[in-house]
Parts: structure tokens; sequence; C-alpha cells
């Protein structure tokens, strides 16, 4: 007598994603223009909505529910270089923010979800907020392209009102991310304080290494990502997130221990009112910083910052800590840099470098209680060799 063994059912069977694929190629065309001219046909996979958008690629091999999910990809079109997205759809634990930034998705194949996490698709998610996608398009081409060329604007076309000569003028007009504060509409309107009592952190698996609660932290939201959250609260850190442009007398008088200056997106020399705010706040309390929130230290204590050519954008960088000789992996999404030969070294010391392009990947203050690094320790998606840095940052705290 053989027993028959029970198997759960696929979310979506998967013979039915070639059936699908065919019918949008045909009914659902769209195309890419980019603004030196190329067109990139494929069809429509999300929203039935035109956009504009910086086009970066992301070197990620999955986490794309994360990336879409960033604050810090608002204005850009995240191209994916590998082939295949969409096998475990969407769902609630893996979010980290309130919803969807990205302004497009851009992808060689989109296939149905078969994982028992999933809650919705990835097509579903994509159309519930409003953010087109185009499938079908040699992404290592373009990612090609990209590293050659630089990023570049581009227009999503799947309205099919456009002619690609009106797209490619619309890509070439578009004002772009230099100089744009993107930081103010992406983050909270109103205070909030996380998970204090553990609970949501809890659902991560990461019960036994919570902390109790006893540090007071004020985390500004330049497009904070949730796990950085969670990773400060297993870390003891009752954290209160107010908006981008709260200012440092008003942070002060919530008597904080530390303050946190989140990630982001677009361009830091434009968030001239967190620039003012780091200032402020410098000398006066312990301050950690992450991505846009580095380089906004960064230009604080007298620095500059510059444009990379495309940009960093994966869970595969090298960096190497100087302090310690050794070398993380880590995750990173940012297209501006700190420029080290603008930095007082008098004052300031380059703690970590990237040992792809040797760019500034870290610094800290030698007087004052602060550190800062370009990538995210938090990971989320990406490796987490360098999450003692939020251990390091609850140390700076109980020093000062």
């Amino acid at each position: 007598m053989t027993t028959k063994r029970k198997t759960k059912e696929p979310v979506a069977p998967l013979v039915q994603n070639s059936k699908w694929n065919w019918l949008e190629q045909r009914e659902k065309k769209a195309f890419l223009a980019l603004e030196d001219g190329t067109i990139l046909k494929g069809y429509s996979v999300g929203a039935i909505k035109d956009a504009v958008g910086e086009v970066v690629f992301n070197t990620g091999m999955t986490g794309y529910q994360e990336i879409l999910s960033d604050p810090s990809y608002n204005g850009q079109f995240v191209t994916m270089t590998y082939p295949e997205i969409g096998n475990t759809g969407m769902n609630t634990e893996d979010m980290e923010s309130r919803k969807l930034f990205a302004n497009g998705f851009v992808i060689h194949n989109i296939n149905d979800p078969s994982n028992w996490r999933c809650d919705v698709s990835l097509k579903k998610c994509l159309e519930k907020w409003e953010i087109p996608a185009i499938a079908g398009v040699n992404t290592r081409a373009l990612t090609i392209k990209l590293r050659e060329k630089g990023t570049l604007k581009g227009y999503m076309a799947v309205e099919g009102k456009l002619s690609e000569e009106s797209a490619i003028n619309k890509a070439a007009e578009w004002c772009g991310l230099d100089g744009q504060d993107y930081a103010s509409k992406v983050s909270c309107t109103k205070p909030y304080r996380w998970d204090t009592d553990g609970k949501l952190t809890c659902t991560w698996g990461i019960t036994e290494k919570l902390q109790p609660v006893d540090l007071k932290v004020v985390a500004l939201d330049f497009g904070i990502k949730w796990n950085i959250l969670r990773s400060m609260r297993v870390n003891g850190m009752d954290v209160t997130v107010v908006p981008a442009k709260t200012p440092a007398a008003k942070i002060l008088a919530m008597k904080p221990d530390g303050v946190f200056f989140s990630n982001g997106p677009a361009d830091p020399s434009a968030v001239t009112y967190a620039i003012n705010c780091a200032r402020d706040l410098m000398g006066k309390i312990p301050i950690m910083g992450i991505c846009l929130g580095h380089q906004i230290l960064g230009i604080a204590v007298g620095g500059k910052t510059y444009r990379l050519r495309f940009g960093h954008h994966g869970c595969n960088h090298p960096v190497k800590n100087l302090e310690t000789d050794k070398v993380e992996i880590t995750s990173q999404n940012h297209n501006f840099a700190v420029d080290v030969n603008t930095l007082d070294n008098s004052k300031i010391e380059v703690t970590h470098i990237n040992l792809n392009d040797q760019t500034v990947e870290g610094i800290k203050h030698r007087k004052e209680p602060m550190f800062c690094v370009q990538y995210h320790p938090e990971a989320g998606p990406g490796p987490h060799d360098p999450s003692y840095l939020f251990s390091s940052f609850r140390e700076l705290i109980k020093k000062a």
C-alpha cells in the first residue's frame, strides 16, 4: 500500500505564464525611449501609465520586492540584470516601506509566482501602486549601454499614445534628478514610533537577538527603509521617525540619546534643510548616517558630492573597512558620492572605501561623535556583513 503525499498547490500554474506572456507581447506592446535616441521594445506588465525616470541597473539576483519598495529608487527606472523576475511574488513581510516607490521597472522576463509566502503577484502589485513596467527587454544589452555611457534619462511608453520620436524628446527634456529634492516627497508626514514592543521585529526570526529598549533615537526620514528600523530595534533603540524637514531645535527638544540620518533618493546637495540640521546637531548629540544621510553629513562637515557615472546598485559591492582591514560584501543604491579630496583630514577620517572604484564608503568625525556609511548595513536585500554598524552606533551613544 502506498500513501499519496500531499503537496501545496502553486499560486498559479506555471504553464499559464507562457500563455499570457504571448498575449501580452501581442496586445500590450510598449517601449522604453532613452535620451540618446535608443528605443527598447517590449510589452507592458505593470500599470498602463506612461512615465519618465532615470534608468539605472541593479545587479542583484533577487530582492526585487525590497528594491521596488525602497524609497531611494524614487525617480528611477530600475533595470534588473537577472533575467527571470516574479517567481516568488510579493508579500507583506518583505516590504521595505509603505508602498512601491520606483518610477518604473524594466525586466527581461516576468514569471507567475510559485511560492508559499506569496500574497500577490508582482504584476498585481505594480498595477495597485500604479508603477509602469516593461518586460521583453534585453536588459544585459541595456546594462552595457549604461555602463559605457552612464546613467540615462528615459521615457516609458505603455499607453500607446506617443510616437518613438516624441518619447525620446520627452526623455531628453526631463529635468532629471540633479539638483532635485526628492527626500521631502517620500518622507513621512508626521512623527511615529517604531515597534517599541518588538513584535514586528520578532516576526523576522531574530527574537533571540532582541535587546530591551534603553536608548531613545530620532530618525530623520529621507526615505527610510523598515529594515533599518528593525536593526535599530534589535539593538535596543526606541526609534521615533520624524519628517525630513524637522529642524534641529525640535529634534533636540525631544531629548534623544542619538540621531539617525536615513537613506533617500536624488541629489544630496538639494536637501539644504537637512544639511543645515546636521550642522546644528553636530557636536551636540551622537549621529549615524546611511547612504543619502552619509552624503548629507559629508556636506555638513565641509565636503562636496559628485555624480557617479552609473551609480552603485546591487547586493554584491566589496567594501574595505580601513580600521579593521577586513572586506565586507555590501548592498548599495546611490548615484552620488562624497568627494574625498574635499574633506578636511584634520577633522574627518575615511573609514571605508569601495574596492571596485576606490570611492568613499564611510567617514567619521575625529572629535565629535559622528560616523556614516554610503552602503546599507541593514541589507534587505543583501548580505549581513556590515550589520555590526548598528552595534557601533549603540556603543557611540553609550560613550558620549
